[in-house]
């Protein structure tokens, strides 16, 4: 079977790969059976020379692979029929915009397989760039604080080389007594956390940070119950929760009235409540002065988050008393940080880290005939049609919804 990693082709560039050259050769070494090929770029993080050198070919033409390996899109007129491909669709959520890239997949009798959709057999994800957007988030976030208030102007993420270089920017600043809350619990939340950690802020519990004052810069680190409550007000469960989102309403109003900053961290469900709305923001009792939005649903649980802001101009300026975009030097607008592609901005971190795990997690069912199943789960169009497990596609696919 012969693999290829493909040139990432969507604007803006993505210098982000699937593989790094050294986890590439954990691959060839485990593996010394797979045939694998890199195509040139001239955008990727770790250009062509650092795959040569690790004894892999650097090709112009892919025709001759079996399974390509992608991270963003690929342009229709690039795909190549009858091919095995690997990379984040956005179409399992019938999004508008890449309709017609998941019919043409279907024209041409292409097996796709969604990053997101790799997941075990309890429908945990396995792999993703999460982690590196919690990350860059809070970094981004902490930034805009710095910048709002003249405290101190750090260097883009971008510019820096890694997470390590990440830190050490940070620990050169110290935040005033601040709070900040962050929710989650997943890859997206403990990155960011990791760097709260790593700037030696002090994490309290969210009765203490409700309650209490404090010299030094707090932060809470919360989950669903904790800013979500039964409209009844019965205390069930997360599983209640996820299983009957309608029945809650947001909590989060205590947590916005002495937060100075909200690093917004969690998975937002269909059906579960607002977290931030708009009353909550035009509140007089409201704190909040930057909001870091790694999620970043648009019209979404975080009612400031009017738009996707890009690398090149991460922060918008909210007013929440007419719930629109103004100039950041208004006095009383909420500074927003809404970046989507967040793990751009740190693309080595990111690729090594999503080679290591998609190593881990996908690569072995190619050579042990799919025995836990990740690569069944996963496919979203085999022989011209849809899977039976992503069948509720069709009429997206069809353009009835």
């Amino acid at each position: 079977m012969k693999f290829g990693i493909i040139k990432e082709r969507k604007n803006p560039p993505d210098r982000r790969v699937v593989f790094s050259p050294e986890e590439l050769l954990n691959f060839k070494t485990k593996y010394t059976d797979a045939e694998i090929v890199v195509e040139s770029s001239d955008i990727r993080v770790f250009n062509d020379n650092a795959y040569k050198e690790k004894g892999f070919e650097v090709v112009q033409n892919m025709e001759d692979c079996d399974v390509l390996f992608g991270v963003k899109e690929v342009p229709m007129d690039a795909l190549i029929p009858n091919k095995k491909y690997f990379f984040f669709s956005h179409t399992v959520k019938k999004q508008p915009y890449n309709r017609n890239l998941l019919k043409t997949i279907l024209e041409k009798n292409i097996e796709l397989f969604d990053h997101e959709t790799i997941v075990d057999a309890n429908n945990s994800r396995l792999i993703g760039f999460g982690r590196y957007a919690g990350i860059v988030g809070a970094y981004n976030g902490i930034r805009a604080f710095g910048m709002k208030y003249e405290l101190f102007n750090l260097a883009k993420a971008e510019t820096l080389a890694d997470q390590k270089m990440l830190i050490e920017r940070l620990k050169r600043n110290q935040l005033p007594n601040v709070k900040i809350v962050l929710t989650g619990n997943g890859k997206v939340a403990h990155g960011a956390k990791e760097m709260l950690d790593a700037m030696k802020i002090k994490q309290v519990s969210p009765e203490n940070y409700l309650s209490k004052s404090y010299t030094d810069a707090v932060y809470t680190f919360i989950d669903v119950l904790d800013y979500n409550k039964r409209k009844d007000g019965e205390v069930l469960g997360k599983r209640d929760f996820y299983n009957n989102p309608s029945d809650y309403e947001s909590d989060f109003e205590k947590f916005s009235n002495v937060s100075d900053m909200f690093i917004a961290g969690h998975f937002y469900g269909n059906g579960a409540p607002v977290i931030l709305s708009k009353e909550m923001l035009s509140s007089p009792k409201c704190k909040l002065k930057v909001v870091a939005d790694v999620s970043c649903d648009i019209d979404g649980p975080i009612a400031c988050t009017l738009k996707a802001s890009t690398i090149a101009e991460p922060i918008f300026a909210y007013l929440p008393s007419e719930h629109k975009e103004v100039a950041l030097t208004h006095p009383a607008a909420i500074w927003v940080m809404s970046v989507d592609n967040l793990p751009c901005e740190l693309p080595k971190d990111a690729s090594e880290g999503f080679g290591d795990m998609f190593l881990k997690h996908v690569i072995p069912a190619f050579f042990n005939d799919d025995a836990d199943g990740i690569l069944e789960r996963a496919r979203i169009t085999e022989n011209g049609k849809l899977t039976p497990r992503f069948a509720y596609l069709q009429d997206y696919v069809d353009g009835k919804e």
